[in-house]
């Protein structure tokens, strides 16, 4: 079994800021981004069913400039709204999760002046500190399923003035936040969720906070750990974090810390991040606007083009994130390699390609450092020789959908075996990777598993894909950006 990690953690921490958070344009020509998929000659549009059938694909080819990251995105947002300053924020993700962060910035009358110029860049406005409810009334923010959005925001409103209640939609109630707020009882704070379920909505009765220590559960999401180190600036004394079992997805934390050095705050960790790590948070700690951030292109949405270069033989380009990416995500292209691809990478980009007469192999991947990459690797390995283990994935039962169920169903649609277990799966690619014809693939309201399974399109078959405006969570023009390196 090989791990997939591409970057160390201590060099993630150790990169500038100009590094982490801003990368230069090369002058290369890159796919272009148009409105709808509805005119699409790849595919036909059913309006009655919600569907969009992808015709098949022979080859990728081209260079995708990638929208901004999800993750790096709400991030910026809120520490811009915690730091002394104005802060305006470029390459914006335009996607549901940011419009939900966006418009709880708003009702919380935190300012924020959109640029008619560009749509993906935004000033606020911050508060020099923590985040206050805008009246004595209960302030109730509706944040969708933007997982990115709840989290935070709930640890950071813990540490202002006021009454809130944070809700989503009805998956987001089944989406656990229990270790995130005991974390958050045990600084100090009154707030709680649901008991029987342990999930939002999220009540929140605050009046500062003034530190502490705590001890939290890593081993669900690392988001949880993530909210409470962006939180701990704003609170009037020292913060200790102490994870009591392990910590999964690290480079996210290792991402929140570096963000917020550009910030102005400084995260001190004691012990290994593989292992039971603390983080010492002092109260002289505040942020600072850097002025301007540019966000880093999405390195999940890289792993579709990645991967469809390395099924079809194509060679794509994916601009935005490459060797000093401060995401975990470009580590798929590691896995790519493994299975038969040929990687090159640069300071903010990344190329791939497959010699035609390598045939791909399954591989055994502890993907625990990228899972939501890891559901591009499930469906890779449809066109691989050999079955393909992908493990240390339990948080896929956790995410906008219970991921594990979702990719063995549609996995066995398309012709494969799959075998089931608590945190891994093995899947066994159909015989001699024919793919089952004309299969529908249910999306269940999640944008990864949408962009991730038409790739099987790349199997020289029709695949009709349901709901494929559930992309709009965080890449509303998919399907035109896979259509314009498309060849058939």
């Amino acid at each position: 079994m090989k791990s997939c990690t591409a970057v160390s953690l201590a060099a993630i921490l150790s990169l500038s800021a100009c590094q982490a958070f801003s990368f230069m344009t090369p002058a290369v020509k890159s796919a272009p981004f148009v409105k709808s998929h509805s005119m699409l000659s790849m595919s036909a549009t059913n309006a009655e069913t919600n569907s969009l059938t992808l015709k098949p694909i022979q080859k990728l080819d081209g260079v995708v400039t990638l929208p901004g990251s999800k993750s790096l995105s709400n991030r910026c947002l809120l520490l811009a709204a915690l730091s002394k300053g104005k802060t305006r924020v470029e390459n914006l993700l335009e996607s549901d999760d940011i419009r939900y962060m966006l418009e709880a910035l708003d009702q919380m009358k935190v300012p924020v002046e959109r640029d008619s110029d560009d749509i993906t860049a935004v000033t606020v406005t911050g508060q020099s500190g923590p985040i206050d409810a805008p009246s004595a009334d209960v302030c109730e923010l509706f944040l969708g399923n933007a997982g990115t959005a709840m989290r935070p925001l709930a640890a950071a409103l813990c540490m202002g003035k006021g009454k809130f209640v944070l809700d989503g939609v009805p998956r987001m109630r089944e989406r656990p936040i229990a270790d995130l707020v005991d974390g958050l009882v045990q600084l100090g704070a009154d707030v709680q969720c649901v008991k029987e379920t342990g999930c939002p909505p999220v009540t929140i009765n605050s009046n500062g906070m003034s530190g502490g220590k705590a001890s939290i559960s890593g081993k669900m999401s690392s988001q949880f750990l993530s909210s409470m180190l962006m939180a701990s600036p704003t609170a009037t004394g020292d913060v200790t974090i102490s994870i009591k079992d392990e910590l999964i997805s690290a480079p996210y934390v290792a991402l929140t810390i570096g963000l917020m050095k550009k910030f102005g705050v400084n995260v001190e960790v004691i012990g290994d991040m593989s292992g039971t790590p603390s983080f010492y948070i002092k109260e002289s700690e505040t942020y600072t606007s850097p002025g301007t951030i540019l966000v880093e292109g999405d390195a999940s949405s890289a792993s579709y083009f990645l991967a469809g270069a390395t099924i079809t033989g194509g060679t794509v380009t994916v601009r935005g994130c490459g060797s000093e990416s401060v995401q975990g995500d470009v580590a798929f292209a590691n896995v790519m390699e493994q299975m038969g691809a040929t990687v090159t990478w640069a300071p903010e980009s990344i190329t791939i390609t497959r010699d035609p007469n390598t045939r791909l192999k399954g591989v055994d991947v502890d993907c625990g450092e990228i899972p939501d990459a890891a559901m591009t690797l499930a469906v890779a390995a449809l066109f691989a020789e050999g079955p393909t283990t992908i493990r240390n994935v339990y948080s896929w039962r956790l995410k906008e959908t219970e991921r594990m169920k979702a990719i063995v169903a549609e996995c066995t649609k398309l012709g494969a075996t799959v075998e089931e277990y608590r945190d891994y799966c093995v899947i066994h690619p159909p015989k001699d990777n024919k793919l089952n014809d004309n299969v529908l693939i249910e999306t269940y309201d999640d944008h990864r598993m949408a962009m991730a399974f038409s790739l099987a399109a790349c199997g020289g078959v029709n695949v009709e894909i349901h709901d494929p405006g559930c992309t709009a969570k965080t890449f509303p023009t998919y399907f035109d950006v896979l259509e314009s390196i498309t060849t058939r």
